[in-house]
């Protein structure tokens, strides 16, 4: 069996019980390289990895902490109008997402900013709609990443779909790397109550798509804990429609980058889907307009933060000796630069033009939609006109 769940809550802590099912554990919370005979397949995966490797990983962390952090500012500050904040859950994201291939699609929802950030999605466009001014913010096709969904495991069918249109295209199996590809739709423990993820599981298991299903399981669905929405781990879920399912501990951004390379792996050479469940936490607000003081312990909050996904990266690189003081205060530099963009560049955000709506809802111009950009740009002159005459 994998390595069980890391650390059990201090004797006398008045907190949720610790979930001890078993998991894929590579690295300890402490920084300890984990090797056991079980987790063997899962440490091959990742032997490859260098210094230079692990140290792009912590940068990346980093870097999606700050995003957070200057993001949730900005709303408090009344410059976006929402947030949904990720702080805890960066070595999921980070970790799954540097298994990803250029060729393969993400479905996210709306939360996953390590993910676009490994994607190379600007981070001002992240923030358009959070502001109000864009229904999205950036083409999709560009950095193959979906735009945010809001709608909870509404694109988990989506995601299901474009597995399957890939399947229809052969881009699947053909045992060509830079051709076969593959999809990961990303998603919270509470989505997994949603018919939609169901549906999207049936589909992608009777038709072998080539999809991973990615839970992040930060254990609270707003305010409702798991064991709430699941007598079993959630991880079960894929299982019970034949699905090939891992748990893995989500705080770990090496064994998720292993779990996620395996899965994606099989996806692309037509083994068909994989459902992961990351055990993580998350350490913030769901949004912010949520408040989890109302119902979790700072016992609870506490414990998690011990187990912190970045600190532990770090820890990592100092017991291997790949730690450098300089380098760490670059990277510190760099976050301290982003956090000064985002704080000039959203305050300037603008409204996009307003033909922008009959942009990417084809892969290719569509006859149809650009007869109604010209009508709508004819009305739109003709209503400027008219108001100009009225003064």
């Amino acid at each position: 069996m994998p390595n069980p769940q890391p650390g059990e809550a201090p004797a006398g802590a008045d907190v949720a019980p610790v979930d001890v099912t078993p998991l894929v554990q590579l690295v300890s919370p402490t920084g300890e390289r984990v090797v056991e005979p079980d987790n063997a397949t899962y440490r091959s995966r990742v032997d490859h990895l260098t210094s230079e490797d692990l140290r792009a990983m912590y940068r990346d962390m980093v870097l999606t902490r700050r995003f957070d952090d200057e993001a949730t500012a900005l709303q408090r500050q009344g410059e976006l109008a929402l947030y949904a904040q990720g702080r805890g859950q960066e070595a999921a994201q980070v970790g799954s997402a540097y298994a990803l291939a250029p060729q393969d699609h993400v479905f996210p929802s709306y939360r996953e900013q390590g993910v676009l950030h490994v994607r190379g999605v600007d981070p001002v466009d992240r923030l358009r709609l959070f502001r109000g001014e864009d229904h999205g913010g950036w083409d999709p096709a560009e950095h193959g990443v979906q735009l945010y969904t809001l709608v909870i495991g509404s694109h988990v069918l989506h995601a299901t779909g474009y597995a399957m249109g890939m399947q229809r295209d052969g881009a699947v199996g053909t045992g060509d790397p830079a051709r076969d590809g593959a999809v990961v739709t990303y998603f919270g423990d509470g989505a997994t109550s949603q018919g939609d993820v169901s549906e999207g599981l049936v589909f992608a298991a009777v038709n072998g798509a080539p999809v991973v299903f990615f839970c992040q399981n930060n254990q609270w669905a707003i305010s409702e804990p798991t064991t709430r929405q699941s007598r079993s781990p959630l991880y079960r879920r894929g299982e019970g429609f034949g699905v090939p399912s891992v748990r893995v501990d989500g705080n770990d951004v090496l064994a998720c980058y292993a779990v996620t390379a395996e899965a994606l792996e099989r996806a692309r050479s037509g083994g068909g889907p994989t459902f992961i469940e990351a055990y993580t936490y998350r350490m913030g607000a769901h949004t912010t307009s949520d408040d989890p003081t109302k119902y979790r312990d700072r016992a609870e909050e506490e414990h998690w933060r011990q187990r912190d996904p970045i600190d532990r990266v770090a820890a990592l690189l100092r017991a291997e000796g790949d730690w450098d003081d300089a380098w760490a205060a670059g990277v510190e530099e760099e976050a301290d630069a982003l956090g000064e963009r985002l704080r000039a560049e959203v305050r300037e955000l603008g409204a996009p033009p307003s033909t922008a709506m009959f942009e990417h809802v084809y892969a290719t111009e569509h006859a149809q939609v650009a007869a109604e950009r010209a009508w709508y740009q004819q009305y739109e002159r003709e209503t400027d006109q008219t108001t100009e005459a009225a003064r």
